[in-house]
């Protein structure tokens, strides 16, 4: 199905206390700091989304947070059980974008799920970005300069002298009836392997199960817009500041009542 999320494994931030250290920190302060970095991190996803919403073939990003089971913190007075905040992961929405139409014969667009295959000096790449061009050589290459591959793995050339490009359904490509490849529409298994690369790029392993797609369904002369939805995003990032500010005077607070205890322990009797 084309609304399917990738979920897609993260390094955790660990916080760790050499031994004896750990019940001599403030475990308030130490919480409320691992939540400011997880908030920070959520921040910087959403605002690259909202940077993103006119990307061609973007895909929205979320992230994914636990808590962290590796410290466990501690209280003297207070609840027996409590846990650092850790990135988890990062969830990635890979559902269809509206299809706007161009008119430019070399735009296309996918209808479902895939990827067109990209070439790069690294190897395969993979995007959604179906902004395609023509290089000088007759290569159709995607935005940002790389041949597209077609079904066969090679690299599609079209001659500039031979007339207009039509672009089939089934990703045929043809000029005055002569066929010059077919481009290739990858699936994978499993989406949550795909790994954001930078220039609209993913990437993934090797051994990642993935197929090319027998009939996909290609629309000439149209593009796919990002599937980012701004209201949602804005008042994400909204929710985002309020938790910051709302941890922020927390940690205040709570360096406010150490300094008191300190300032009376220090009284003399």
């Amino acid at each position: 199905m084309a609304g399917r999320r990738g979920w897609q494994k993260s390094g955790r931030t660990r916080h760790t206390a050499r031994k004896g250290e750990e019940g001599a920190m403030d475990n308030m302060m130490m919480i409320g700091l691992s939540q400011q970095q997880v908030l920070r991190r959520a921040m910087d996803i959403t605002a690259n989304n909202i940077a993103n919403v006119s990307t061609a073939g973007f895909k929205a990003e979320q992230l994914l947070v636990e808590a962290d089971p590796y410290t466990r913190a501690r209280a003297e007075d207070g609840p027996a059980r409590l846990n650092y905040v850790a990135e988890w992961g990062m969830g990635r929405d890979f559902s269809q974008g509206t299809l706007e139409q161009t008119g430019r014969p070399l735009d296309v667009a996918i209808t479902g799920e895939g990827f067109f295959t990209i070439d790069t000096p690294q190897g395969e790449r993979f995007t959604r970005d179906g902004r395609f061009s023509m290089d000088a050589a007759g290569t159709l290459t995607s935005a940002n300069g790389a041949p597209v591959l077609g079904e066969d793995g090679a690299p599609i050339t079209i001659d500039p002298d031979a007339g207009p490009v039509t672009i089939l359904a089934n990703g045929e490509v043809s000029q005055n009836g002569l066929a010059a490849g077919r481009i290739a529409v990858t699936r994978f298994e499993n989406q949550g392997v795909l790994s954001k690369i930078g220039d609209n790029l993913y990437t993934a392993p090797d051994d990642a199960p993935r197929e090319l797609a027998l009939e996909p369904v290609i629309r000439q002369g149209f593009v796919e817009s990002s599937n980012v939805r701004p209201i949602m995003e804005i008042t994400s990032m909204m929710e985002v500041s309020r938790a910051y500010s709302s941890v922020t005077r927390m940690l205040q607070q709570a360096d406010e009542l150490s300094r008191k205890a300190i300032e009376r322990l220090g009284r003399p009797g």
